[in-house]
């Protein structure tokens, strides 16, 4: 299964979690921002950067990442028309190899990278979503535009999607699940997933 797009897409949508510009604040963005700098303060924290605290390391990020993404969401939307067929345990399979999935890159590419610089340039309404945008400067000198399209649940609110340049990983990762689904099974995409989850 060719993964290559969508984790690049992916990696790119996070490495926002970096140095933080105050340049625009409104509801959603006063909201994500503490949750960001809770981000940077673990993978910078000296107790956590050895190699054989990488898994602690990524243990309390998820702890944080949790209160930011709808994993549940996210998932049902990756899956798209799938989504429906699965049964109740299917959902709860899927759901954790799917936030694994998107971690795993996500993290890897910001301990490797970072970002020198995060300016939050606008809060805008979609619908029922507010999407918060975002420019970011990534090392040496690298600018990518990166959207978070969030949702309100219940008393917060949640991240059921980033864009990467305006392109949506959620969208990608659907493409991609949609193709292996119809060639084979949806079985056989969770058996692929897990291959890249070791």
């Amino acid at each position: 299964m060719r993964y290559q797009v969508f984790i690049r897409g992916a990696a790119l949508g996070l490495l926002v979690l970096g140095t933080v510009t105050d340049a625009f604040a409104g509801a959603a963005t006063d909201q994500l921002k503490p949750e960001i700098d809770r981000v940077i303060a673990t993978i910078e924290n000296p107790a956590l950067q050895a190699e054989s605290r990488t898994a602690d390391r990524r243990h309390a990020v998820r702890a944080i990442t949790d209160r930011i993404f709808d994993w549940t969401e996210m998932s049902k939307r990756a899956l798209g028309r799938y989504w429906e067929a699965r049964t109740p345990g299917e959902r709860e399979e899927f759901i954790p190899l799917f936030r694994e999935l998107l971690e795993r890159a996500l993290l890897g590419k910001i301990e490797q990278y970072g970002a020198e610089n995060v300016a939050y340039t606008e809060e805008t309404m979609d619908g029922d979503d507010t999407i918060v945008r975002t420019r970011v400067t990534l090392r040496p000198s690298w600018e990518v535009g990166v959207d978070y399209r969030m949702a309100w649940q219940d008393t917060r609110w949640m991240i059921s999607d980033v864009l990467v340049e305006r392109t949506s990983l959620v969208r990608n990762f659907r493409s991609q699940f949609d193709s292996v689904i119809k060639k084979s099974s949806y079985e056989d995409l969770v058996k692929k997933i897990r291959a890249r989850l070791p």
